[in-house]
């Protein structure tokens, strides 16, 4: 009897463990056995992908437990890492959502999870973490569910308050009025912040009575002006464009096309335009023959200092892409014609808001997840799949490097017809109506050895919910390196989802994980490429 043909190092199927690799591999979510990361890496994948919405395999509510889990882990090694690891990430807007850096940094606030320096450095930080309202009912929402409001709570969100000057502070109160049920008067009678100024004590009285008490602040006078019924669209306009008023603090029925424009070249942040461009080419704003407005409109969103000011994600500008793509909003009650102008502009924004990569000269094969767990969920609680989120990135790479095989894969694979001058909504697209099937992973390296392809680096974006074929990926690694002749072959795994498995070999120094949608991850794919990492 041949024993090997049972058990092999070289040839594993993927439904049982590589021998001698037991330790370090364990059951994947799929059923298939995959390494497992460890909670240094996870940790990333949670803070930059988060948990919203589960995965196709495993819950919102399981992902979100074990994911927490883990960070209690990491926050009871080094506390210290893990707060500066949530700034770190925040501000540098490597996540396409702050919820899961918020939520990180409330159990690093909570003293059943946290020593005293923890909690104390937490607290510090709070303001580059919590940067607007929203931000702060956010995590104070967090933390009313974790622990008590302790003296270091109150102190920390009386601080949020206290160390803004008197306008951002007013902007912040009545731009960000309310949000998952809590209210300024609900943060502020908990918090009792001592103000330090009589404009400030003026501001606290405001919000406590709900507006009962004027402070002597023109920009809140001028909101709640504009808030009165009888105020008519010419005096409503010249208040706007006085004061900076946001949109926000216009009422609905007084946000017409005059409003939309006048906001918009009245300093209109870069996610208010992006989240507003079918607004502003239904009312004819940047609509063909709208010349001035639509070049307005193309260096703000192709201006990459106001891109990393705004801290746009990628992938929020890849689903606003997609939406104005379609002419339709998500839930189909406003229509709009598509300015193709635009929709370059946006294209080109989504490259330039990765951090620049240097072109490497290797040879790379793409091979791009489409099985059906990457197809049927989302990424990152947004309303894109991780398989069109992956064949995006994988753009990014396809359009640096010269030497690139873009590959589709699930249980068989196929070849993908991109074009580097090819539009990521066409992209999107094709991914879109792409699935077929089960899961293999080793796919990209089989089909390199079959085609006889040389490859220095294979970069596969997956879930890595892999279970279908009858050896491992990093089994088909090892035989691609030993046929080819490409020793050194590597191999980064784009992980697409927040769960804590790999197909990347922990103890093979030419294989890495990163995170899929890290503005920083082609650039750390270049390195790895070049070996500078």
């Amino acid at each position: 009897m041949k024993y090997t043909k049972h058990y092999s190092t070289k040839r594993t199927p993927q439904a049982q463990k590589i021998p001698g690799r037991e330790n370090d591999q364990a059951q994947n979510n799929a059923g298939g056995v995959s390494f497992v990361l460890d909670k240094w890496k996870m940790l990333d994948r949670f803070l930059i992908l988060g948990s919203e919405g589960g995965t196709f395999y495993v819950g919102e509510q399981k992902l979100t437990i074990e994911n927490a889990s883990n960070a209690v882990k990491c926050i009871a090694e080094d506390g210290i890492r893990v707060v500066d690891r949530v700034v770190e990430i925040s501000t540098e807007g490597r996540a396409p959502k702050n919820d899961p850096a918020l939520f990180v940094l409330a159990l690093c606030s909570c003293e059943d999870f946290a020593n005293m320096e923890t909690r104390n450095h937490a607290f510090d930080q709070l303001s580059k973490v919590a940067r607007i309202g929203t931000h702060l009912f956010h995590y104070v929402d967090f933390c009313t569910d974790l622990r008590g409001w302790g003296r270091g709570l109150k102190k920390a969100v009386s601080n949020w308050y206290l160390e803004k000057d008197i306008d951002r502070l007013a902007f912040q109160i009545t731009k960000y009025q309310k949000r998952d049920g809590w209210s300024h008067k609900d943060v502020i009678s908990l918090a009792h912040p001592k103000p330090e100024t009589v404009l400030q004590n003026e501001i606290f009285q405001y919000i406590t009575t709900e507006g009962e008490r004027k402070p002597r602040n023109e920009f809140i006078n001028a909101v709640d002006i504009v808030k009165h019924p009888n105020i008519d669209e010419k005096n409503t306009l010249e208040l706007v464009e006085k004061y900076n008023l946001p949109m926000e603090v216009v009422p609905t029925d007084k946000r017409t096309p005059k409003m939309y424009e006048r906001v918009l070249h009245n300093g209109a942040g870069l996610t208010w335009i992006m989240r507003n461009l079918g607004n502003l080419t239904r009312h004819g704003i940047i609509s063909n023959g709208k010349w001035d407005n639509v070049e307005f409109v193309r260096n703000r969103l192709e201006d990459e200092n106001q891109l990393a000011k705004a801290r746009l994600h990628p992938l929020q500008i890849l689903v606003a892409l997609r939406t104005y793509a379609s002419g339709g909003g998500m839930r189909g009650k406003n229509t709009w014609i598509p300015n193709p102008d635009i929709i370059e502009a946006l294209d080109n924004s989504f490259y330039k808001a990765f951090k620049f990569v240097e072109p490497t000269g290797k040879r790379y094969l793409l091979g791009i997840d489409v099985s059906g767990s990457m197809t049927f969920e989302t990424i990152a609680g947004l309303p894109i799949t991780p398989a069109e989120a992956a064949a995006a990135q994988a753009m990014v790479t396809y359009k640096t490097e010269e030497r690139v095989v873009p590959m589709a894969f699930a249980g068989d694979f196929r070849r993908l017809g991109m074009s580097r001058n090819q539009r990521l909504d066409d992209v999107l697209n094709d991914t879109y109506a792409m699935s077929f099937g089960n899961t293999d992973c080793a796919l990209p390296m089989l089909y390199a050895k079959q085609e006889n392809i040389d490859v220095d680096v294979f970069v596969v974006l997956t879930d890595n919910e892999t279970w279908y074929g009858d050896v491992h990926p990093i089994q088909a690694l090892q035989d691609y390196r030993r046929t080819s002749g490409i020793e050194d072959a590597k191999l980064v795994v784009v992980g697409m989802t927040g769960t804590r498995y790999s197909i990347a070999d922990p103890r093979d120094p030419s294989t890495l994980d990163v995170v899929g949608f890290d503005t920083a991850t082609p650039q750390i794919i270049s390195q790895f490429a070049i070996g500078d990492i």
